[in-house]
């Protein structure tokens, strides 16, 4: 088996996003996919790069997580993130958190106390509070873009163009370590304490050294049903190319729930997938030595 090269893959959610949206959302995967490889190059874990990708994402209000995540049906943002490192399979992750920057930080202390998985709702905010980890006045995360998008909800007409996502990362590390980490605004118009697949290890993230990492992005509850991200993670295990077995778990999720969404994917050599049923998915890809490369209709793969 060839030594892992490190290697950062980041999506921006899969949807439709306009064609004059594209260079945009491309480039902002771009970013974070670099943000991740320079962790790794710096010495730093999978763990870390995938983290550090995501943060960048979470940042960008172009994407539905963190600042410039959906609203639910009260007008409020509650934030769904998790991280899993596939050496020992610890996962950490939040679930309807209201507004903190970059949930993703809060969902790795979640991982790194090691006592709980997941943290939610209050509960989630008080531990956050516990770590260090200030709130966020909420009028700093709420977009003009955000509110359009409920308005448009409440009217009873989905806003098209808008890939209304998760964003994620994976990541390989030179000593082939491996990890995933996801985050998410979740559904426009959604209902207060509504959790998607994003904070649920095994539905929107998994890792493992043994086989791979996955991070999901689309409808959450079809998602959550299939297992999609660990489905994808045991076709690798069984022998399939990264690409096949992306292809495999989103048909499974189209087949089976009738569900639209994407994956990002690498197997344990550190070779990629990205695979998506609906129009787009922004992506990118950061690999030590070469450029980084991204794309949102066309999926970048590594044969």
């Amino acid at each position: 088996m060839r030594a892992p090269h490190p290697v950062v893959v980041v999506h921006g959610g899969a949807g439709d996003v306009p064609v004059e949206r594209h260079a945009e959302a491309v480039e902002g995967c771009r970013r974070a996919a670099r943000a991740g490889l320079e962790v790794l190059l710096a010495g730093g874990s999978a763990l870390d790069a995938a983290q550090r990708a995501v943060e960048v994402l979470e940042d960008d209000p172009l994407f539905n997580a963190g600042t410039g995540a959906c609203l639910t049906e009260a007008g409020e943002i509650e934030l769904d993130a998790s991280v899993m490192e596939g050496t020992g399979l610890r996962a950490g992750a939040v679930a309807a958190l209201p507004p903190f920057r970059n949930p993703v930080r809060i969902a790795r202390a979640v991982l790194e106390e090691g006592r709980h998985v997941m943290m939610s709702g209050p509960g989630a905010a008080a531990f956050a509070r516990s770590m260090g980890f200030e709130p966020a006045d909420p009028e700093s995360m709420i977009t003009e873009a955000s509110r359009r998008r409920l308005e448009t909800w409440k009217q009873g007409r989905a806003e098209a163009g808008w890939a209304g996502g998760t964003v994620g990362a994976v990541a390989c590390d030179a000593s082939g370590r491996l990890a995933a980490a996801t985050s998410t605004g979740g559904r426009v118009g959604k209902r207060p304490g509504r959790v998607g697949d994003s904070p649920v290890p095994g539905a929107g993230t998994f890792a493992d050294d043994e086989a791979g990492a996955c991070s999901c992005t689309g409808d959450g509850e079809a998602i959550l049903r299939v297992g999609l991200a660990r489905l994808a993670v045991d076709l690798l295990r069984v022998g399939l190319h990264a690409d096949e077995a992306a292809r495999a778990a989103i048909a499974t999720l189209g087949r089976r729930v009738g569900g639209t969404g994407g994956l990002v994917l690498l197997d344990r050599r550190g070779r990629f997938a990205a695979c998506w049923n609906t129009r787009t998915m922004s992506h990118a890809v950061a690999r030590a030595g070469q450029p980084v490369v991204g794309d949102i209709v066309a999926p970048l793969q590594d044969v």
